[in-house]
């Protein structure tokens, strides 16, 4: 190919520069601005001279303008592709901002690197082309990669669109459902009379569910059964009818319920059980009570053990009939109710109750915990183990792990004031605390306070909860520290009557100290005393 003469390249250069109608300049990287542009830029730009924009102290092109770092990256675009394009809105030097393309093309003249920029100002049917685009680009970005079964079927129910997640459920790929009529994945809805409801659906199209009553049998490609749920919706495009069909799987839900079912029958069966054992046991220490009084003045200690076992046997029989009584009815009614809302519409229904479900096996799980608690410092499985730790940090995360248990209008007012490094078993200490927080919250009213002070001296740690409660009795605090007892006055408030044995075992475990101060109708302030150690 002969090469061009330096005339033809200046006439060309000419041509495709100076006299182009769109904006082409020649940015300096290093200089951060223009060395040149052409007419039609100072034109777009609204500058009175190609002299007035070289000469121009505001060097942004962009509005907000690029930084020198988002020029050097164009720049490693552009000189690594040869060019690059983008939109931007750009300024104009009088007037408002305008859209444009922008075209960079890298170059380098006696090894300086430069940039060729060429901006193309947008007109509105090209706004308007490209945000049709985007829209299509969006729409079938969400029809894609939809978690839903996505079908389209025209009048005459024939599939003309289906997306991954309809393929995935009956099994084809998507392009095999084209062409296919729609009773090919549903042959059993509506006992087969397909064509009449399709054409009562044509004659009067709205957005409704399908199997209200009872799921629609789904068949895949292998023959397969499954249970489906279906929303209907429609849509014309010139004037033809298009239905839209939207599928989801019910089997994980339906084997869901089925294990709550199940799971349901296995606590009432061990809640029978536990009542037998319960009783049971009350019989045979009713016999061996009866037995015992027979033996007489030789027996009166032996005697005295055996009716004190049996206040705390009766005590416990109390405490769990009640305390599991109420939640597993709460479980059983609750699964009953959901057997009420089977539509997808009352979606908000089944969650209410199935909240119920979790909240009252989560109190099963609280009141089995306390027991197991028991369990293991009766049989000394547990012990102290100190560590640094941060006392402000414990209190604080305690205080709000507990701002669940507040009823309406309650507060809880905390302070530490601990200059000096603390050594404890943190473990032990948070439950003694949630324990005395959850006691303070419980039998204080609405609209109450719960103060928490916590104080350190260099031998001893002292910490104080005050509510502003029902109050103990003076006869009432001989007991509070046995098992499974309960104050007369608050017997209506749910409690399993071991929080404070439980505290007062951890503080022995500790070398600590218990003091409770407390008057009818007057709250209760409770301190606690730990010894401190120097830490590691």
């Amino acid at each position: 190919m002969p090469m061009l003469s330096q005339a033809y390249l200046a006439a060309l250069t000419e041509l495709l520069y100076t006299h182009s109608g769109e904006m082409a300049g020649v940015y300096d990287l290093r200089l951060g601005w223009f060395t040149h542009v052409n007419p039609a830029g100072v034109q777009l730009l609204a500058y009175p001279s190609e002299e007035a924009f070289l000469a121009d102290p505001n060097h942004s092109l962009r509005t907000p303008p690029w930084t020198t770092a988002q020029w050097q990256q164009l720049w490693d675009i552009t000189r690594r592709e040869g060019h690059h394009e983008l939109e931007a809105d750009i300024r104009r030097h009088v007037g408002e901002p305008f859209r444009a393309y922008v075209k960079l093309t890298y170059f380098e003249v006696e090894g300086r690197p430069l940039l060729l920029v060429n901006l193309t100002e947008h007109s509105r049917l090209q706004q308007a082309e490209r945000a049709l685009a985007h829209s299509v680009r969006r729409f079938e970005a969400v029809f894609t990669n939809a978690t839903l079964g996505i079908i389209v079927s025209d009048r005459a129910g024939q599939m003309v669109s289906a997306n991954e997640r309809a393929g995935q459920l009956f099994g084809y790929a998507p392009a095999e459902l084209l062409g296919q009529q729609i009773e090919v994945l549903v042959p059993d809805a509506a006992g087969r009379h397909h064509a009449q409801l399709r054409e009562s659906y044509n004659a009067n199209p709205q957005v409704r569910e399908m199997g209200h009553d009872r799921p629609l049998a789904g068949q895949r490609r292998d023959g397969s059964v499954f249970p489906v749920e279906a929303s209907l919706s429609y849509f014309y495009l010139d004037e033809e009818l298009y239905v839209v069909a939207y599928l989801v799987d019910l089997s994980a839900q339906q084997a869901a319920e089925q294990e709550l079912h199940t799971q349901h029958q296995r606590v009432a069966r061990l809640n029978a059980e536990l009542e037998q054992k319960v009783i049971d046991r009350t019989n045979a220490l009713l016999l061996t009570l009866e037995q015992l009084e027979k033996r007489g003045d030789q027996l009166a200690l032996a005697l005295q053990a055996e009716q004190e076992l049996g206040e705390l046997k009766s005590r416990f029989v109390r405490m769990a009939s009640h305390e599991f009584r109420t939640p597993l009815t709460a479980v059983l009614t609750s699964a009953d109710l959901i057997e009420e809302f089977p539509g997808s519409h009352q979606q908000a229904q089944r969650l209410k109750y199935v909240d119920h479900i979790r909240t009252s096996v989560q109190h099963l799980n609280n009141i089995l915990e306390e027991f197991l608690s028991v369990g293991r410092i009766e049989e000394g499985k547990i012990e102290a183990h100190p560590g640094n730790l941060n006392l402000t940090s414990l209190v604080h995360d305690t205080v709000a792990d507990m701002q669940s248990l507040r009823q309406a209008g309650q507060t809880i007012d905390w302070h530490v004031e601990c200059p000096i490094p603390v050594r404890l078993d943190a473990s032990l200490l948070r439950k003694i605390l949630m324990n005395l927080l959850s006691n303070a919250l419980k039998y204080s009213g609405e609209n109450s306070v719960v103060t928490v002070r916590a104080s350190c001296q260099p031998w001893e740690l002292t910490i104080t909860v005050q509510d502003q409660g029902v109050g103990i009795s003076q006869e009432d605090q001989a007991h509070l520290f046995e098992q499974f007892f309960r104050a007369p006055s608050v017997i209506t408030v749910p409690g399993t009557g071991l929080g404070l044995y439980i505290v007062a075992r951890y503080l022995e475990l500790m070398g600590g100290t218990i003091d409770l101060q407390s008057a009818l109708g007057e709250g209760t302030t409770v301190t606690v005393r730990l010894p401190l150690t120097t830490p590691d």
